[in-house]
């Protein structure tokens, strides 16, 4: 185990507050580091584009586009979760699209695995409010979901109730003068796309969301609409709150969302079930998120800096594996890619 030295704990600098900097931060400070968490917004999500996820954790339905490594790396990602914030629900994900497109679930259940095929039936057995509303479907038992904000707020609550340091509304640059005095034996970079300038290739990926709040329909999982063009989920939160997301798209825009993707977000809700017609929209949100050439995330080191980034749409997913191996890196048991 490295050590600032004999018989001292590792001071570590970890920079941003979203999944990815959270999660590393509560990692090392479990396995025994004095962790300083610096946060650049004056609020907990702030600009952080964790804060728009759908909070899906669902390594098999994420195989019907990702490599295997994702699936690989994000199989105890529920359990994570669980044993470390309140709320995450394991009902499983619905596959489901309207009657036009109902080859398309044929294709992603090519694509994945660990399913049940589910008739009309099952799936007003699963969602008695969609009874009567589609033919088929697939079933995924074993993924479950958590509201992003809430578990963002229960990580900083652990970080500091281990001990650790949260300073929000830092600067984005210099350490500050009063921490910097005792110096930090490493600092981890999960900044996301602000640390574009260290990292090649890191580039922005544009994801739009929706909020709304409707009465009228309940869900007990989260629900993916098959698109021709994008695939549409519907996340259930309390208060009959549903997260509706997310577009992807090639772009460094952060302004406000498009008139299309409204549409298609909004279409998509209405064909789960009318009802999302009435529906009050809460938020609408764009964040960036930060992805690699191959969409998939990755921790490296330059000098004394681990950088864990390029979460692209895996970030609660993915973010207590990449968590684990910053830590080995910093605790000396493991190597990353320069």
């Amino acid at each position: 185990m490295e050590q600032a030295e004999s018989g001292a704990r590792l001071r570590v600098l970890v920079r941003g507050a979203g999944v990815a900097g959270l999660t590393s931060a509560v990692t090392l400070a479990e396995r025994g580091a004095d962790v300083t968490l610096l946060e650049v917004s004056a609020e907990l999500g702030a600009g952080a584009a964790s804060w728009m996820a759908g909070g899906m954790l669902a390594p098999w339905c994420e195989a019907e586009s990702a490599p295997p490594e994702v699936t690989r790396d994000s199989l105890e990602s529920v359990d994570w979760w669980a044993s470390h914030v309140p709320g995450v629900v394991r009902n499983g994900t619905l596959v489901l699209a309207p009657p036009r497109d109902e080859g398309d679930i044929a294709r992603f259940g090519r694509r994945t695995s660990h399913f049940d095929l589910v008739d009309a039936a099952r799936i007003a057995e699963l969602e008695p409010d969609l009874d009567g509303r589609f033919n088929k479907g697939l079933f995924f038992p074993a993924e479950g979901h958590v509201d992003p904000r809430l578990a963002l707020a229960a990580l900083r609550d652990r970080l500091v109730a281990l001990g650790g340091t949260v300073r929000m509304n830092a600067p984005a640059g210099d350490v500050p003068a009063d921490l910097a005095a005792g110096g930090f034996d490493r600092v981890v970079d999960c900044t996301g796309v602000a640390a574009r300038p260290h990292l090649k290739g890191l580039r922005a990926m544009r994801g739009e969301m929706l909020l709304l709040r409707c009465p009228d329909v309940t869900l007990h999982r989260p629900v993916r609409m098959l698109h021709p063009r994008i695939p549409v989920y519907i996340v259930p939160r309390a208060d009959h709150l549903f997260m509706v997301g997310a577009t992807m798209v090639e772009s460094e825009n952060a302004g406000g969302m498009t008139l299309r993707s409204m549409v298609e977000l909004l279409t998509a809700a209405y064909v789960l079930h009318p009802a999302f017609g009435e529906a009050e929209i809460v938020e609408t949100g764009v964040g960036l998120r930060p992805a690699y050439p191959d969409n998939v995330p990755a921790v490296t080191v330059q000098g004394r800096t681990v950088y864990v980034n390029g979460m692209y749409r895996h970030g609660f997913l993915l973010s207590p594996s990449r968590a684990r191996q910053a830590a080995d890196i910093v605790f000396g048991t493991a190597e990353a890619a320069a």
